[in-house]
């Protein structure tokens, strides 16, 4: 090597040291690193060898200057050199645990489903078991009618109907168990919703036998007043008349035709006159009111049928309208044959006259002979609503109990041209007529035919003949 590239080698040389000298004085001080937590996870094993001692730049110059070799490009100071041959650090992929699913919220679901289904499954028991027992029930006696050839399914139904019961399949298979199917005895049976099956068993496939008294048979006429039917009542031992007045009265009884009766009452003297239907009935000495009020109801009960509900609604007359009506018939006609034209006179009233004011003698005899005696505080409202010679329209109630007689002539609704009737009660001929002056001549003739049988009768105490 010439003098001249020596000194060349040197100017670079010492350039390359200052620039060194210059770039550590500027680089910060290393900070330690901290070593990563051991890792349990197994390391990979390296099988490359280990990287060779670094070379400083002036030494690798200096060797490839005696080389002869031709220099290559340095590197900036500061720079690390990289081993081709050195392994890349690998990217461990950090590995999640897995989550476990919690069982709680599986376990409170199935144990609420559970609660919950013991909780309904316990209610269903107690309610078959309280309803066979007639817990926490009714205690009202109810009138049943066992009709001939019913089974055990036909009468569970009717408990079921009646409110009696309320499963009819937890009954019919109380009956299997007690061999009762096909022992059931056809009639009327006194039940009560709080009779336990057995007992209701017992009492529908017993004969009936009230241990109270005899068997007495009273008879209701027709045109009856509560008041005398009670009074019949007490008089053969049957209840007290007050205490068969308030029962009959206060009905609430569960059948079909008092759910047509009016709501509202204030005016009527007596609530249930008019269905007290007429008939002889059987009673025991002794017998339980209300059980002596359902007897009478279901007679009623059972002869307003489908078609007269239906002539009813055609007519535009509630059922309470059609009873007072007809009660007003029944007191004024003479004999069943007359009481259709009798019940046209009415109507014809009611659609023509203004003010239709009935004119009728029997309602404002209920007035004066049964309401004002039998009120314990008079009051003429009621009183006077009653007669129609003063009040205009129907009465707010009956003033009898009508026969079924009387009830059809007024469903009938007879046309006729007839505003005037009388009649002569010794001979029972009714005398009608269209006029007021037609209905004065009948009047008169009626009064000759009093005197000529008040003359003959005279005539024949005194043997003389006529």
């Amino acid at each position: 090597m010439d003098n001249d590239n020596k000194d060349l080698v040197n100017d670079i040389l010492k350039e390359l040291e200052n620039d060194s000298s210059k770039a550590k004085a500027s680089e910060p001080e290393p900070v330690e690193e901290q070593a990563p937590p051991p890792s349990h996870e197994a390391q990979p094993v390296s099988h490359e060898k280990a990287p060779e001692q670094a070379v400083s730049p002036e030494q690798n110059i200096r060797r490839t200057m005696e080389s002869g070799a031709p220099m290559q490009p340095q590197r900036e100071p500061g720079a690390q050199m990289r081993d081709p041959r050195q392994a890349q650090p690998v990217r461990r992929r950090k590995r999640h645990k897995k989550k476990q699913r919690s069982r709680l919220p599986g376990v409170l679901i199935l144990t609420t489903f559970i609660f919950g289904l013991s909780i309904v499954l316990s209610m269903v028991i107690i309610g078959y078991g309280k309803d066979m027992l007639g817990i926490g029930k009714s205690d009202r006696t109810q009138l049943m009618i066992i009709p001939e050839g019913a089974t055990t399914d036909d009468i569970a139904n009717m408990l079921e109907t009646e409110g009696i019961i309320k499963s009819p399949k937890a009954f019919k298979l109380f009956s299997r168990l007690r061999k009762a199917d096909g022992l059931y005895i056809p009639g009327e049976h006194f039940v009560r919703p709080n009779m336990a099956y057995e007992t209701l068993i017992k009492e529908l496939t017993s004969e009936q036998v009230e241990e109270q008294g005899e068997t007495v048979e009273v008879t209701f006429p027709e045109g009856i007043t509560l008041i005398d039917a009670a009074q019949r009542l007490e008089e053969n031992n049957i209840c007290s008349a007050d205490d068969f007045l308030f029962y009959f009265n206060s009905g609430g009884y569960g059948f079909e035709f008092e759910d047509k009766l009016p709501l509202n009452s204030s005016l009527k003297f007596m609530r249930m006159e008019g269905y007290l239907f007429p008939d002889t009935y059987f009673f025991y000495e002794g017998m339980d009111p209300e059980q002596v009020c359902q007897k009478i109801y279901l007679n009623f009960d059972s002869k307003m049928t489908e078609e007269r509900y239906a002539r009813m609604d055609e007519l535009g007359y509630s059922l309470d309208q059609i009873i007072t009506l007809a009660s007003i018939v029944q007191k004024e006609a003479a004999t069943d044959d007359v009481m259709v034209k009798v019940a046209s006179v009415f109507w014809n009233r009611l659609d023509n006259w203004d003010p239709a004011l009935l004119q009728s003698d029997p309602t404002s005899n209920y007035a004066n002979d049964v309401i004002k005696p039998n009120m314990e505080v008079l009051d003429l409202t009621i009183a006077n609503s009653y007669d129609t010679y003063l009040t205009g329209g129907l009465p707010p109630g009956a003033i009898c109990n009508p026969g079924l007689a009387a009830i059809d002539a007024v469903l009938e609704r007879f046309e006729s041209e007839d505003f005037f009737f009388a009649a002569n009660i010794n001979t029972k001929i009714t005398y009608f007529a269209r006029t007021d002056e037609e209905h004065e001549a009948n009047l008169a003739m009626i009064e000759e035919q009093y005197a000529e049988e008040a003359a003959a009768a005279e005539a024949a105490e005194n043997g003389e003949s006529w």
